[in-house]
């Protein structure tokens, strides 16, 4: 039973956590055939076994009893026995409970660094392909940077992946984690988002999502800020960290469009540049309607005779 209460301790401060912890006590009988007279004895030793006649071994929470387990040496006990050893054994065991609380109230909110680990996620099945990776690529590359073991598993039911992350420590698993959130990381419309600049370009600025490393979006020129940008490293900078608006798929573009400025407040006596004339091909000035190309065209004379057949001779 000293076990019991323990292992209890130790799971606990392991950061298992246990919904309630456990204590135990072993219970003796001493009884007398002839007289009827006995005593039920708390927390015996070896030789209280030995010499008498039960061991009644129960464990159990605050809330009652989880297990129990007895010997005995009598042909059989009378249920005023089985009542009392009962009772005081519980008394007992929240007597020890108090105790095992007073040093570890509650499991250690994470596990300790040197202990095995395994955590689940469920991953919708149409993700699953990318978490593996062509031919296992990126799952083979993820298992060798973080030192952990990979398990994907397919639930028959609903047909999500079962990722079974195996490891010591929670660095690499917290690494692992961070990639499947990544995958599966989806901006909603209207939604800020905190992003870093990864990259700079003329027409604007690559960004990572800080809440899923490795998904990037084009923050462009036009979007950095209210005024007129001409260049991009005025406004922003590589390593910089800002809030951004997401807008999701630009009609025109058809690529994912962020922007810095729509949640800025518009500078005092900001005007909006006019929208650009979709009409102006329309109006004769496209490449296949200048002048330069058809000048002449129509009034150009061709008098030229027809061929004539060479005769032989």
């Amino acid at each position: 039973m000293a076990t019991v209460c323990a292992g209890t301790m130790a799971l606990m401060d392991a950061g298992v956590q246990m919904i309630r912890p456990v204590s135990g006590i072993a219970m003796g009988l001493i009884s007398d055939a002839e007289t009827g007279k006995y005593a039920v004895l708390s927390d015996i030793l070896g030789d209280e076994d030995h010499l008498g006649d039960m061991d009644f071994k129960v464990t159990g929470t605050a809330e009652g009893i989880t297990a129990c387990q007895m010997d005995i040496k009598v042909k059989g006990l009378s249920y005023e026995i089985l009542v009392n050893a009962l009772q005081q054994a519980r008394d007992g065991r929240l007597h020890i409970l108090s105790k095992l609380t007073d040093t570890i109230a509650e499991p250690a909110e994470s596990v300790k660094e040197h202990a095995p680990t395994m955590i689940t996620r469920r991953v919708p099945n149409e993700f699953i392909g990318a978490l593996i990776g062509p031919g296992g690529k990126v799952i083979q590359e993820m298992q060798k940077e973080t030192g952990t073991t990979i398990v994907i598993n397919e639930d028959p039911v609903t047909e999500e992946g079962i990722v079974e992350i195996l490891g010591v420590g929670s660095e690499g698993i917290d690494a692992v984690l961070a990639k499947i959130d990544s995958l599966l990381f989806k901006p909603t419309v209207g939604n800020v988002y905190e992003v870093k600049v990864i990259k700079m370009l003329d027409f604007g600025a690559v960004v990572e999502y800080m809440d899923a490393p490795g998904n990037e979006v084009l923050l462009h020129v036009s979007e950095l800020a209210w005024e007129r940008t001409e260049n991009v490293s005025d406004v922003v900078n590589m390593g910089d960290v800002f809030d951004v608006k997401y807008f999701g798929q630009d009609p025109r573009t058809r690529k994912e469009k962020v922007s810095r400025k729509a949640i800025l407040p518009k500078p005092e006596g900001y005007v909006a540049r006019p929208p650009r004339d979709s009409s102006r091909d329309s109006r004769g000035g496209g490449r296949d309607n200048r002048g330069r190309d058809n000048r002449g065209r129509d009034n150009r004379r061709d008098d030229r005779k027809p061929r004539e057949d060479k005769k032989e001779d």
